[in-house]
């Protein structure tokens, strides 16, 4: 006799290479999981970009895949993916063009021409909380559809984010919401809490569906289905969600990747043009409050550096990950004048050290100062009591405890939890599909102190 089907909330966590749906069960770990990959196709201009027909399929197939299984009963449906991309598609739900790539080069003039419109680049980007990074800033990809396709442009019924079209396909309902229009797309005037006055000026507004907050439900459109459907939240955003829902005491989250972001949810004071032009942006959470938050590309300039001394000293990149933290190599190189550019490292001879693993300590030392840099541009005005580090370089002993150094009067934490981006989606939508209480043991915490002074 076959048990009770277990409850569950299903997730779709779309990154820019693996698609993945995970079930968590009431005490949030994965029961479930399937992951896809997709070759890439190309729009019209011949520039890579999501193949969003075999993404929509997917969704389908792994949902028909768990339904048939019979032994869990999903409760509801949340979705998060990578931002700065949208779906434009018509009056019968049909997408119009390809999933542009954020990477896609922007029209010169066109940029210039929009920015002139508007009180110049320094201007806008100021009151839209982002620098200037052309298709990224993912209004702007609306606003040269709006200009350079204008027939096509007439057709589009709904201008969805991503995420926000996945929730459209098992919903059948466009919204649109505050964590993937916050993310710089351009869209938003942070000072005035509404869209920026081009969105009004071009009519694009008309293309942009209701804004819901990221904690609703909303039920499926397919006749006889049970579960709810959650409108969708833009990855980066997600991913802090567990942190805001169990800690309450000002913190600073710095997550690691290609790119580390530092985000401070307790800093609301507005952007300055000086933190814009050292890349700074504001996100918002998904009740719509703004977020400040620093990028450093040093996952990227870590790989890259790896490679580059391992290539000199003839090892292998995986003897890296073996390194243990040698204070006598920091402390040689402590006294010397260690740049806080993180691109610094990149011109120095390699032969000046004896060892790999000499050359990386000195190398992490520069990585870690212009990180500090790089968050100390978010922590103001307050601090913050706790810094938690989760993604590749909290499980980095060499990171960490440098980092625990640079700030005595914090307390520093390596997070991990399974699926942070994916479990910020389930959490956000707790209260509608869960009995249980939220468990208190879902981020486990390793504190890293500063190097006790002997006497």
């Amino acid at each position: 006799m076959k048990g009770k089907p277990i409850p569950v909330v299903a997730i779709f966590d779309v990154g820019k290479t693996n698609k993945k749906l995970f079930l968590f069960n009431e005490q949030y770990q994965i029961v479930f999981e399937r992951s896809a990959r997709f070759l890439e196709t190309t729009d019209e201009d011949g520039d890579s970009c999501e193949n969003l027909e075999s993404l929509r399929l997917s969704v389908f197939d792994s949902l028909h895949e768990v339904f048939r299984k019979g032994e869990f009963e999903i409760k509801a449906i949340n979705f998060t993916s990578y931002g700065a991309s949208f779906v434009y598609i018509d009056k019968d739900g049909r997408p119009l063009t390809p999933l542009y790539n954020y990477l896609k080069e922007y029209p010169k003039k066109l940029l210039e021409s929009f920015y002139a419109q508007y009180g110049g680049k320094d201007k806008f980007s100021l009151e839209t909380s982002s620098p200037s990074l052309g298709s990224l800033n993912s209004g702007l990809q609306i606003y040269r559809l709006f200009k350079l396709k204008p027939a096509l442009f007439k057709d589009v019924k709904w201008a969805l984010h991503l995420p926000q079209y996945l929730s459209y396909l098992i919903s059948g309902q466009p919204y649109a919401d505050m964590t993937s229009i916050g993310c710089h797309t351009a869209l938003w005037d942070f000072e005035k809490n509404n869209y920026h006055q081009w969105v009004f000026d071009t009519g694009i507004l008309q293309k942009m569906a209701p804004i819901v907050q990221g904690d609703r439900l909303f039920r499926a459109t397919f006749p006889g289905s049970g579960y709810l459907v959650g409108s969708g939240l833009h990855d980066s955003s997600s991913a802090l969600i567990p942190y805001l829902l169990n800690f309450h005491e000002p913190f600073v989250l710095i997550s690691t990747g290609t790119w580390c972001i530092s985000f401070n949810p307790f800093n609301n004071e507005p952007l300055t043009k000086e933190e814009l032009s050292k890349d700074c942006l504001q996100y918002m959470t998904y009740t719509g409050k703004p977020v400040k938050a620093s990028r450093l590309f040093a996952g990227y300039e870590h790989e890259e550096q790896v490679k580059r001394i391992a290539n000199f000293f003839q090892v292998s990149t995986g003897k890296f990950k073996q390194i243990g933290l040698q204070w006598d190599i920091i402390e040689k190189y402590q006294a010397l004048d260690i740049s806080d550019e993180l691109s610094a490292f990149a011109s120095i001879d390699l032969s000046h050290f004896s060892s790999y693993i000499e050359a990386y300590h000195v190398f992490m030392m520069h990585l870690v100062k212009a990180q500090i840099k790089s968050t100390e541009l978010i922590l103001r005005p307050n601090g913050a009591q706790r810094i938690f580090v989760d993604g590749g370089f909290s499980r980095n002993l060499i990171y960490m405890t440098l980092l625990a150094q640079a700030f005595p009067n914090s307390e520093v934490f390596g997070a991990s939890m399974a699926q942070a981006t994916a479990l910020g989606a389930a959490l956000v939508i707790h209260d509608h599909w869960n009995t249980q209480a939220i468990p208190n043991d879902i981020i486990e915490l390793r504190y890293f102190r500063t190097k006790q002074q002997l006497h």
